[in-house]
């Protein structure tokens, strides 16, 4: 296995557990955590792949991440269920970030697989990152974390973007450049809302 293939799967595990977080908060039943837990990890690489005009879509070429994604969603949904008293916006947001990264950085990569000019995919890599989030918000009747809480989210991820593109052009280390970019854009969302950076407000 590849280490962005590794990443990939880091990404929608983590999307997917935000997504279980979010439905459970909304005290949705199995279907809606399956499908929001869905739509979180698949959105951003699914908007990514059409744009790219990828065939088939990623999930789609991997069934195995759907039928993981439903198999977890059978097992967290009662498991989180009792632990509903803990689960808050700090621990969304934390999964938020890990998967902002994550995210980002496999958008980017993909793009730059596809023979896209860096700019482009730069913005396939904040497309990536931020999109399954969006549409988790919007079925959970929230308007989405990356319009509302002021704070920076998709200039993490397009910073961090630019930071992987850059360490690729002086021929870094790619296992080192995918990690640090993806960690530095996790690292940077968290300061941001630990710090109550705000932004146009």
């Amino acid at each position: 296995m590849t280490l962005i293939k590794f990443i990939e799967i880091m990404a929608i595990l983590v999307g997917a557990f935000s997504g279980f977080i979010e439905a459970r908060r909304k005290r949705m039943d199995l279907v809606g955590v399956f499908t929001v837990a869905f739509i979180t990890a698949f959105g951003g690489g699914t908007l990514r792949d059409i744009l790219l005009d990828l065939r088939p879509l990623f999930w789609v070429r991997h069934q195995e991440y759907a039928i993981l994604i439903f198999i977890l969603a059978l097992m967290a949904s009662p498991l989180i269920r009792t632990l509903r008293h803990v689960l808050s916006e700090k621990l969304i947001v934390v999964a938020d970030a890990i998967g902002l990264g994550l995210f980002s950085i496999a958008g980017v990569s993909a793009a730059l697989d596809a023979d896209m000019p860096i700019f482009i995919a730069s913005m396939m890599g904040v497309i990536t990152g931020i999109f399954g989030g969006v549409l988790r918000d919007i079925v959970c009747n929230e308007v989405p974390m990356v319009f509302r809480d002021g704070k920076p989210y998709a200039i993490c991820s397009f910073l961090g973007s630019w930071m992987y593109l850059l360490m690729r052009h002086f021929e870094f280390p790619h296992d080192f450049a995918l990690w640090s970019s993806a960690t530095f854009i996790t690292g940077l969302r968290l300061l941001t809302w630990r710090f109550d950076i705000q932004m146009g407000r």
